[in-house]
């Protein structure tokens, strides 16, 4: 498939040597190792909040009746204060009013501009109107609101929460979580809220993120196995696509242009991907075997989305060590020709490094045939 593969981490391999055979062994061994290699190494490790409250600010009808508009804010508590996220949400009202709504969680990295949603056009990066169409829950909230994208030696959002006043960057664990273990922790923060909201059915909630919110996604995903669905757009370094042999943005690249997204222990492989433990591969597995879906475009070289697609195919061992199968290919795609497996699904879509509606319907189809909706 790729002359990367022999210097690729052993997926099934433990590190006592011992080759993972079973599903039970997957389970109580190789990706607990997995989750703890990825915690020292790459992302960090993330607190739990002392207390998380919900309180629903509004309740309205909205898009003309097709839904309801929620906008709730989930406040919660640290050693050092509180935050409060806030989650604007919208649930069709015309599906069976007998079962509750999945939902489409949009980890948002871009401006609100687009959530006016009485402007005569609408955005493509969260088509709430689409997907309301579709009988989903349209679910967002922003990035900024946990964790500012700024550097500032992790003093503001949560980080000053969980970590005590006036630490120096030079005190801080090296395995200390970054900004994107950050929002990833709020994602699972909108879970906890989701859970309690009758309207929803959490057990089909997919969280879906774009370039640097699909690396949250992926890591949230992996934490938390609340989320049913995990989709990654765009998402390239440290996100879907492998680091060994990548184009485009490496580990080196990613590191100098965002020192505050991860671990500091993560810095020791700039320029030396072959020298990591894991590989981005083996993050896709730990969600096995729930539902990973992967979008690429095709001037988005700096994702690379070879890499990406290399990704999931290398992680389909887990899947099927689980029961569960692959793609079902080998070929990577032509564009706009998705491929949706049982619970892996991958599409190229033509043009840059966005988040478009094209991708959503991509999205939703597959989770159609997954939530059997």
């Amino acid at each position: 498939m790729d002359n990367r593969l022999a210097t690729l981490p052993d997926l099934l391999m433990c590190k006592n040597g011992i080759q993972v055979t079973t599903a039970a062994d997957w389970i109580r061994k190789r990706r607990p190792e997995i989750l703890e290699l990825f915690r020292t190494h790459v992302y960090g490790r993330e607190p739990q909040p002392l207390s998380v409250r919900f309180h629903v600010a509004e309740e309205k009808g909205y898009m003309g009746g097709k839904a309801t508009r929620k906008k709730v804010d989930i406040t919660f508590t640290g050693p050092y204060g509180k935050g409060v996220i806030p989650l604007l949400l919208f649930v069709p009202n015309a599906i069976e009013t007998d079962k509750p709504a999945p939902v489409f969680l949009l980890i948002n990295n871009r401006d609100n501009d687009y959530l006016d949603l009485d402007q005569e056009e609408q955005d493509e990066f969260w088509p709430a109107k689409a997907i309301v169409d579709r009988g989903y829950a349209a679910a967002v909230f922003h990035v900024k609101d946990v964790d500012p994208d700024e550097h500032d030696g992790f003093r503001n959002g949560v980080h000053g929460i969980f970590e005590a006043p006036g630490t120096p960057d030079a005190q801080r664990p090296s395995d200390a979580w970054g900004t994107i273990a950050a929002w990833a922790w709020g994602a699972s923060r909108v879970m906890d809220y989701l859970d309690t909201d009758t309207d929803l059915d959490a057990n089909r909630v997919a969280v879906v993120g774009h370039s640097r919110g699909g690396k949250t996604a992926l890591w949230a995903g992996a934490l938390d196995e609340r989320f049913a669905m995990i989709v990654s757009n765009n998402s390239g370094s440290t996100g879907a696509a492998i680091s060994r042999g990548k184009k485009g943005e490496t580990i080196y690249h990613i590191n100098t242009r965002f020192p505050h997204w991860f671990a500091e222990n993560y810095k020791k492989y700039n320029d030396r991907e072959n020298e990591l433990p894991v590989d981005q591969h083996m993050l896709l597995s730990l969600i096995a075997p729930r539902c990973v879906y992967v979008s690429s475009a095709t001037e988005d070289t700096w994702a690379d989305p070879q890499s990406e697609f290399l990704s999931l195919k290398l992680a389909e061992p887990a899947y099927r060590l689980l029961s569960a199968p692959g793609l079902g290919t080998h070929s990577f795609p032509q564009p706009e020709t998705p491929i949706h497996g049982k619970k892996l699904g991958y599409h190229l879509r033509t043009g840059e490094h966005d988040l478009k509606e094209y991708d959503w319907h991509c999205f939703m189809d597959f989770a159609d045939k997954n939530f059997n909706y």
